[in-house]
């Protein structure tokens, strides 16, 4: 579980990460090279696909960051955790719940995102 854990903090610090070359140094960790991501607003295939959508959302959302909203909760090869974005220390603007699926190589070779708290607008 600590493994799984650890997965979901990288992956999260990627969403956080500005500097383009060591987000996608991140993503290369953390992510299957051809690893889907899916949300209510966006599906894309690959870490480039990725990489470009954390691109947007920091330059909508610049200097929110992502963090865990709770503990992450996994068994087999599947992970579930609540994501909370805003200000650091201060109330999300916006909650989301992600199911990541872990590969045989130990990274995340699917993410499906939902959205439970978006600020108007989005």
């Amino acid at each position: 579980m600590s493994e799984t854990n650890e997965l979901v903090q990288r992956y999260l610090a990627a969403w956080n990460e500005t500097d383009a070359d060591a987000r996608r140094a991140v993503l290369a960790e953390v992510l299957s090279e051809d690893a889907v991501y899916t949300d209510p607003l966006v599906s894309v295939r690959g870490r480039d696909g990725l990489d470009a959508t954390i691109a947007a959302v920091q330059g909508q959302f610049g200097g929110l960051v992502f963090s865990l909203g709770g503990a992450v909760d996994a068994h087999h090869d599947i992970a579930r955790f609540t994501w909370h974005l805003g200000p650091e220390g201060a109330e999300p603007v916006a909650i989301g719940f992600d199911v990541a699926v872990i590969g045989g190589d130990g990274r995340i070779s699917q993410v499906l995102g939902f959205l439970d708290k978006v600020p108007a607008g989005v």
